[in-house]
C-alpha cells in the first residue's frame, strides 16, 4: 500500500464542510447532463460552475466569462472550460481570444498540481499546473465555489494537501513528491566532448541539415592537461542530439497553445508585488535606436519574410563592443595574485582576468573553490588547509547517515528509497562518453552517487532532482576529491537550487526577467514572440536551467562555467546569453515565420553548435548596453543571488558538525 506523506484533505475543515456541496453537485449536473447532447456517450458530468472568469490582460475590464465542468468518462476524470459564446465583457476581446483560452478535455493525469488563492480581498481563484510545469492563467470564481470544485475532484482521483503549502493541492502524487521539476523534461545527454572544436550554426543554416554524426573523444583522468579532451574516440553509431526535439516536442505536446501563450499570467501574478511599475516602464520605453547590420559572427542569410532590423547595432558600438577573449589564467599569473600567505590580493581584478579568459585546466581546483565561495578570498593557505579538514569530518558525518539506514528501515523510509532510485537511475547516464565517468563499474559514478545522496540529507527539503547531476558532474572531474566535490556543490546549489524547486518559481522568475532583457535589448523580437505565443520563453528553460550544460561540449561548458561564477558584470550574466544567443539567430527565427514547436526544435538541435567566444562576447556587450535599465528588469532575488564580497559561504560552520 502506498504510504503518503501528505495531509489529507480531510484535515480541512472547510474541505470536510464541502463534500455535501460535492455531492449536490453531482446530482444538480444530473439533469444537465441527460439534457446535454455535447457529452461524449459514456461520460458523466460531475461537476459544473458558471461564470467562471480568467483576465488575459492586466485590466479588470478586459475578461472572459466561462462554463467550468468536470467530466468522468470511464476511470478518467477530464476538465474543459469553455468561454460563452459572444458574452465577452470587453470589446477588444476577439473571437481568437475566446478561442485561444478554451479549454478542452485536459485529463487529471497530466495536471500535477492545483494552487488555491483566498485573497483577503477580492475573489477567490485557482490556478491549475501541468506535469510539464506550464500553467493556465487563474480561473475566478466571482460566485464561489472553490471548495466544491476540490471537494468533487477529490471524490474521483488522488488529491492531498501538500506539507510544504497548505494552499497547494497534489494530483495522483503517487511518485516522489520531490521529483517533478524535470519529470516532463528527461532530455537525452545531448552534448558530449568532441574531438575538435564544435562547429557553430550559422544563422542561415537550419540544424537538420547538418550532419549530426560526431566524434566523440575522452578525458583522461590521470592528465589535468587540457589535451586530455582530445583522447580515445569512441564512434556513436547514433548521435541522442537527434532524438532531443521529438523527445521535447512529445512532452510539450501535451500542452495547449492556450497553455504556452497564458503562462505569462502567472509571471505576471508571482512579481506583481513592487514590480508591475517596471513592466508599465518597459512597456512605453522605446527600443535602443540603432541601424541594423549583420554580425560578422553570423551569416547573412535571404529570408523569405521581411525582419524587422536589430535595434542594438553591435559594430557601431565600439565602446561597448565585447573584448576578445585572452589565454586562460596559468600559474604563473595566478601567483601574482596571492601574498606570501595565499591571500588573494584584488578579488575584483581576478574575477576580471577570469571574465576574460577562463582558468588554465591545472587550476582549476583551487581556482573554482573561490568562485563558488568555498574559499574567501582573504584565506591563507592555513585557514584553508584547517577548512578542508574540518569540512570532510563534517560531510563524513552527513555521509554515514544514510549508509547507516539497514534494508529494515529503508522498506518504511519511502523519501529516502525514491531519492536514491532517482540518483542510481540518473547517475549511470550522466556524461558517459567522458572517460573520466566512462565504463562499466566506475568509482566516479559511485562517488558521484554518494555526493548526491549525501546531498539530499544535507538538505533535506530539497533533496534530489533530475539536473543536479548534470551539475555536479563537471566539479566532481575538476576537484578529483569528495569532501571538495561536496561541498563545491553545495555552494553552486546555494545560487541553483531555486531552479529546483518544487513551485519552479526560480525558473519562472528567470524566464520572467528573461522575457523583460529581450523587450528591452531587441523589442522587434519581443513582439514577435508575442504574436507567435512564445512569450512564455519555455524554449529557454533548458539553457536556465542546467547553465548550458547540454549546449555546449565539457571543456567549454567549464569555461563557461567560471565565467558566470565571477559575477564580474551581472550575477545574471547567464541570462544576457540567452539573449546573445536568440539575437544571433534571430533572422532565421523571424525570416521563418517560427511557432512555438519549430523554434523549441530549432533551439535544442543548436546542441553543441553554439560559438562559446562569441556569444559571451555578445553578451558582455548587451550587459554593458543594457546598463541600469537590465538590472531593473531582472525582479530582486532571481537566481543566482548569492552575495560575492562577502568571502567564505561556510565562514560561520566552522565549528558545527552535524
Amino acid at each position: 500500500m502506498q504510504e503518503m506523506e501528505l495531509h489529507d484533505l480531510s484535515d480541512d475543515a472547510d474541505y470536510a464542510a464541502s463534500m455535501q456541496q460535492g455531492s449536490s453537485s453531482m446530482m444538480r449536473s444530473d439533469s444537465s447532463k441527460r439534457s446535454s447532447s455535447s457529452e461524449s456517450e459514456g461520460a458523466e458530468l460531475v461537476y459544473l460552475k458558471d461564470n467562471v472568469t480568467i483576465h488575459p490582460t492586466q485590466f479588470a475590464s478586459e475578461r472572459i466569462s466561462g462554463r467550468l465542468k468536470l467530466i468522468k468518462q470511464g476511470s478518467s476524470l477530464f476538465m474543459t472550460w469553455i468561454p460563452y459564446k459572444g458574452q465577452n465583457s470587453n470589446t477588444r476581446l476577439s473571437e481568437k481570444d475566446r478561442n485561444l483560452y478554451t479549454i478542452r478535455a485536459v485529463p487529471f493525469t497530466e495536471v500535477r498540481s492545483i494552487r488555491r488563492h483566498t485573497p483577503a480581498f477580492g475573489w477567490q481563484y485557482i490556478i491549475v499546473v501541468l506535469s510539464s510545469g506550464l500553467a493556465f492563467p487563474p480561473l475566478y470564481f466571482y460566485t464561489g465555489g472553490v471548495r466544491e470544485f476540490l471537494a468533487t475532484i477529490k471524490q474521483h482521483i488522488l488529491l492531498v494537501r501538500s506539507v510544504e503549502d497548505a494552499n497547494v493541492f497534489l494530483v495522483n502524487d503517487f511518485d516522489n513528491r520531490l521529483q517533478r521539476t524535470l519529470s516532463s523534461l528527461e532530455l537525452p545527454r545531448a552534448v558530449s566532448i568532441a574531438s575538435g572544436s564544435s562547429t557553430p550554426v550559422s544563422s542561415g543554416d537550419s540544424p537538420t541539415n547538418v550532419n549530426l554524426e560526431r566524434t566523440n573523444g575522452g578525458l583522461g583522468h590521470d592528465s589535468h592537461s587540457i589535451s586530455q579532451f582530445h583522447g580515445r574516440q569512441k564512434q556513436k553509431a547514433q548521435d541522442p542530439a537527434r532524438d532531443i526535439s521529438i523527445q521535447v516536442l512529445e512532452k510539450f505536446s501535451l500542452v495547449t497553445k492556450f497553455a504556452r501563450e497564458t503562462t505569462s499570467q502567472l509571471f505576471r501574478e508571482n512579481h506583481s508585488n513592487g514590480f508591475g511599475a517596471f513592466e508599465k516602464k518597459f512597456d512605453s520605453q522605446s527600443a535602443l535606436d540603432f541601424d541594423h547590420k549583420a554580425s560578422n559572427d553570423t551569416e547573412t542569410i535571404v529570408n523569405e519574410i521581411p525582419v524587422a532590423p536589430d535595434p542594438v547595432e553591435f559594430d557601431k558600438l565600439t565602446l561597448v563592443w565585447g573584448k576578445p577573449r585572452q589565454p586562460p589564467l596559468g600559474s604563473e599569473e595566478w601567483t601574482t595574485f596571492l601574498d606570501n600567505e595565499g591571500r588573494v590580493m584584488d578579488s575584483n581584478a581576478l574575477r576580471k582576468r577570469i571574465f576574460y579568459g577562463g582558468v588554465d585546466h591545472k587550476l582549476r581546483r583551487e581556482v573554482w573553490a573561490f568562485l563558488l565561495g568555498y574559499y574567501a578570498y582573504d584565506s591563507t593557505y592555513a585557514e584553508r588547509e584547517y577548512l578542508r579538514c574540518i569540512k570532510k569530518s563534517e560531510y563524513e558525518n552527513i555521509k554515514r547517515q544514510w549508509q547507516s539506514i539497514s534494508p529494515e528501515q529503508a522498506r518504511r523510509f519511502t523519501k529516502f528509497r525514491e531519492r536514491k532510485g532517482l540518483i542510481d537511475k540518473d547517475v549511470v547516464r550522466t556524461d558517459r562518453s567522458v572517460t573520466f565517468f566512462d565504463g562499466d563499474d566506475n568509482p566516479n559514478v559511485h562517488l558521484l552517487r554518494d555526493i548526491l545522496l549525501t546531498y539530499s540529507f544535507y538538505n533535506f527539503d530539497l533533496g534530489y532532482c533530475q539536473g543536479m547531476s548534470d551539475l555536479l558532474s563537471p566539479i566532481l572531474f575538476v576537484m578529483e576529491d569528495e569532501s571538495q566535490s561536496f561541498w563545491c556543490f553545495v555552494a553552486l546549489m546555494e545560487r541553483l537550487g531555486p531552479n529546483f524547486n518544487r513551485d519552479q518559481n526560480g525558473m519562472h522568475s528567470q524566464l520572467f526577467a528573461l522575457s523583460k532583457l529581450v523587450e528591452l535589448l531587441d523589442n522587434p523580437l519581443h513582439n514577435y514572440f508575442k504574436q507567435n505565443d512564445c512569450l512564455n520563453y519555455f524554449f529557454c528553460f533548458r539553457w536556465v536551467l542546467i547553465q548550458f550544460k547540454r549546449e555546449f561540449e565539457y571543456e567549454k561548458t567549464m569555461r563557461l562555467w567560471e565565467v558566470l561564477w565571477t559575477h564580474y558584470l551581472s550575477e545574471h550574466l547567464h541570462l544576457y546569453v540567452c539573449v546573445a544567443i536568440l539575437k544571433r539567430y534571430r533572422n532565421k527565427i523571424m525570416g521563418e515565420q517560427m511557432d512555438f514547436d519549430t523554434l523549441l526544435k530549432f533551439i535544442n538541435e543548436l546542441s553543441g553548435r553554439i560559438d562559446l567566444d562569441a556569444i559571451l562576447r555578445d553578451a558582455e556587450a548587451l550587459c554593458i548596453c543594457a546598463g541600469e535599465n537590465g538590472a531593473a528588469s531582472i525582479p530582486p532575488g532571481t537566481p543566482p543571488s548569492l552575495p560575492i564580497d562577502n568571502g567564505l559561504l561556510y565562514s560561520q560552520q566552522e565549528d558545527e558538525v552535524l
